[in-house]
């Protein structure tokens, strides 16, 4: 069997998902033929739900999935509890390939190592949110005392105390979707899997929870796969995000390279509306020291307002607002960069030299 990187804690690879009586024949025909999505549908009959997907998540990351309706984005996230099971390819959970599993050994998979959330959080109405944060606990035998402590402990999380003994229909859909999140950490699982949690929200319930999530997830270090159609929001809490379209994976990045490096029509599509301000960053826009020197002579920079290469556009703007001065960029006290005014301008219209990013 092959291995996976030791520090993926999840390891998708090459992975295909066909549907249609005549699933195994049409990824043949791929294989051999390079038969594209259209072309199955019509000469199979079958779907392409998702299209040789590679991807690696690191532990703690939380790592979105993004695109539109019908993209292949929840299709790929069941892959990863084997709710779904793939046409071809592999994917690794810490070391351990999910799709050779036996029942019994992917039952403890997603006992011990996987909690869900999803849009629909289907609490049980006769149960209590004690009951229901603890239910899974006890269809795996804990003990009512130890259930019972988890349980407490996850509602606790999630600013629930003093609700445990309510009933879903007695609490609004922001405190059920917070019900949902406390049921899937309740057991302390290393990952967490989440499809469009958040979706079905008012706007500010949803920042609210986003917050009390990427809080919880940095406490924890919670690995997560998290499904959004939103980009807002993919922006604000994902470490990477993996855009899909038709099945496949069109780009994976950082927010940042998302955003001002995308690799086509459909990706610039996506980010055209997105501010700039608090993503893209000084060491992206500045120009290296050398090259500012070369043409203005020896740095001096006593009085110019100083940023490290990770600080946003909003923070260079404050900076820069009280100064007509450069914004000196340092790493650990030496002088690396420096933003110009027009430099500034440019970042925030998002016409930038890519070339002057900084690696730090």
């Amino acid at each position: 069997m092959n291995t996976k990187p030791t520090e993926a804690v999840i390891d998708c690879r090459n992975l295909w998902k066909i549907f249609g009586k005549r699933a195994d024949e049409a990824m043949k025909a791929v294989k051999e033929q390079g038969l594209g999505k259209i072309e199955v549908r019509d000469q199979f009959d079958c779907v392409v739900g998702v299209q040789d997907a590679s991807f690696t998540v690191a532990r703690g990351e939380i790592f979105c999935i993004m695109g539109l309706s019908g993209s292949g984005k929840s299709t790929l996230i069941r892959h990863v509890n084997r709710l779904i099971e793939p046409t071809s390819g592999q994917l690794f959970i810490e070391d351990e390939d999910v799709n050779t599993l036996s029942a019994k050994a992917l039952r403890q998979v997603r006992a011990e190592k996987i909690g869900m959330v999803f849009q629909n959080m289907a609490l049980m109405p006769h149960k209590t949110v004690l009951e229901n944060v603890s239910f899974s606990q006890e269809v795996r035998g804990h003990s009512l005392q130890s259930r019972r402590e988890n349980a407490l402990r996850a509602i606790d999380a999630v600013d629930l105390n003093g609700w445990d003994q309510k009933y879903p229909d007695e609490l609004s859909g922001g405190m059920q979707q917070r019900v949902g999140l406390a049921r899937a950490i309740a057991a302390d699982p290393s990952i967490l899997l989440m499809d469009e949690p958040f979706s079905a929200l008012d706007p500010l319930i949803r920042r609210q929870l986003q917050d009390k999530f990427m809080s919880l997830s940095a406490e924890m270090k919670k690995t997560t796969l998290f499904i959004t159609h939103d980009l807002d929001e993919a922006i604000r809490i994902g470490d990477r995000i993996a855009i899909m379209k038709d099945g496949a994976l069109v780009q994976v990045g950082t927010p940042e390279d998302i955003v001002t490096n995308p690799v086509d029509d459909y990706v610039a599509d996506f980010v055209a509306g997105i501010s700039k301000l608090d993503l893209i960053s000084a060491g992206k826009i500045m120009e290296p020291l050398a090259k500012f020197e070369s043409r203005e002579g020896p740095l001096n920079g006593a009085a110019w307002p100083e940023a490290h290469p990770d600080q946003s556009l909003d923070d260079l703007v404050n900076l820069s607002v009280t100064t007509q001065h450069p914004v000196v960029v340092k790493i650990d006290g030496s002088p690396v960069g420096v933003v110009t005014k027009n430099a500034l301008l440019r970042g925030i219209q998002g016409d930038f030299d890519a070339t002057a990013a900084v690696t730090h």
